[in-house]
């Protein structure tokens, strides 16, 4: 029987892609390799948002060379995602032993691919766009309780550092029914908790019916019956009072919100074209903590952009300081090929930027800390994930803020399964995770 693997890299648009890629394998009778090098069809679906994944990806693909000229001449490796879209036939001469090389828009052609490669023809399939969605493919999930649903697939938002609307189109918004229709099918199949995917959700609608309908998704996603809806990512410059309200007022919706400032500094916020100052992110961070005082926020900052200085980058530990994020996610700016940040001259000095990163790295850190810290003592309903990868004797779950915890098994060893929800009482706090123990009582 045909073996197969798929390694990810980036978004949660590329997990929800490889989930699909997997689906479309299974239906032709593929089974997955416990062992990447044991397969017969390897999968790299791709990212090059940022420099380290395209090092990652070709670090990773050139590995393998050794495996085709090594006695298994009859392996297809084929690449996909952001850069088989942007890369094209120009991967084919890069990495020579890769077999197969496909775009973001046309996913469902890997089956033929990947036919015509096992028949010793080398094939490049990479188109500029698609009215079709990837969700309408068959998919296996890589959780049974989870599921990612993307509405929107692409983006208008243009932003100078950003290679998306390159590799993934203008902004391109599911049919409403459509997806209301397929978190039903997924609570009937015992999804317990559905991730709403775009580049920029809280636009969703606007191409389609004239004018956003985040908010009303939102509301009618929760009133399926499912237990937890999260969501990824918002823009702040879209980010509406109707779909603040919306989360303040709908349970099912998580009291946790990933809001992308990339940077503290109006200057530099005009340079990479966001589209708000940092007095506008203020505003909105105040709406949402007047709406919801409990809510957990994670964002996005990017250190060393062209033409940042000291005085930008302060303005950047400043508005971090004043929010208090709970997380947030932090990058060194590399330039990407075909964007217009790509063409500014006036750079960062890498160890400047370092130091900056540094210093920045630091107060994150310590916010998170004590942001977990004020955790120790409460009780929280965990939606249990499985055993922690570092100790099959320790599970792992996620608070309804979004919060990681480590829950030690009892003396009996005995586990609730995953996807299940279950109340735990935080017990210790440490920068990226809380401890817990399981308390009894209803969830």
């Amino acid at each position: 029987m045909r073996t197969y693997a798929i390694r990810t890299f980036g978004c949660q648009m590329n997990k929800h892609d490889s989930e699909r890629m997997a689906g479309l394998l299974e239906a032709e009778g593929l089974v997955a390799a416990d062992v990447l090098e044991d397969a017969d069809v390897i999968v790299f679906n791709t990212c090059c948002v940022r420099e380290t994944a395209d090092e990652r990806l070709i670090g990773q693909v050139s590995s393998l060379k050794a495996l085709k000229t090594g006695g298994r001449p009859d392996v297809v490796i084929a690449v996909g995602g952001c850069v088989g879209q942007r890369d094209g036939t120009a991967l084919l001469r890069q990495l020579p032993h890769v077999d197969v090389v496909f775009g973001t828009h046309n996913i469902e052609e890997l089956p033929a691919l990947v036919a015509a490669a096992a028949e010793g023809r080398r094939a490049v399939s990479v188109l500029d766009g698609t009215d079709r969605f990837a969700s309408d493919l068959p998919s296996v999930r890589e959780r049974r309780w989870h599921a990612w649903v993307p509405i929107t697939v692409g983006c208008d938002n243009h932003c100078a550092y950003c290679i998306v609307p390159a590799v993934r189109g203008p902004e391109r918004s599911r049919v409403f029914e459509d997806i209301i229709a397929e978190v039903e099918r997924l609570v009937a199949d015992g999804v317990v908790e559905v991730t709403l995917l775009g580049q920029n959700v809280n636009s969703y609608g606007r191409d389609r019916y004239g004018a956003p309908r985040f908010a009303e998704l939102l509301r009618c996603v929760a009133s399926t019956g499912i237990a937890r809806v999260r969501f990824a990512t918002s823009h702040p410059k879209d980010l509406s009072d109707e779909t603040i309200c919306a989360l303040a007022e709908t349970p099912a919706l998580m009291p946790y919100l990933h809001l992308p400032v990339q940077h503290g500094s109006d200057r530099i916020l005009e340079a990479m074209n966001r589209g708000y100052t940092r007095s506008a992110y203020l505003e909105r961070i105040t709406r949402l903590r007047a709406a919801l005082p409990d809510i957990a926020l994670s964002t996005d900052i990017i250190v060393g952009f062209p033409g940042e200085t000291d005085a930008d980058f302060e303005q950047t530990l400043s508005l971090v300081a004043v929010v208090g994020f709970d997380h947030a996610f932090t990058f060194i700016y590399s330039p990407r090929e075909g964007t217009p940040a790509a063409r500014l001259s006036e750079t960062v000095a890498r160890p400047v930027a370092q130091e900056r990163f540094d210093r920045l790295a630091t107060l994150v850190r310590d916010l998170s800390l004590a942001s977990n810290e004020r955790q120790v003592g409460q009780v929280h309903t965990v939606l249990i994930e499985g055993p922690s990868r570092r100790d099959v004797g320790t599970l792992s779950g996620r608070t309804p803020h979004n919060r990681l915890v480590h829950i030690p098994l009892g003396d009996d060893g005995v586990a609730p399964p995953a996807g299940g929800l279950r109340r735990v009482r935080v017990v210790h706090a440490h920068p990226w995770f809380l401890t817990g123990e399981f308390t009894e009582g209803e969830v």
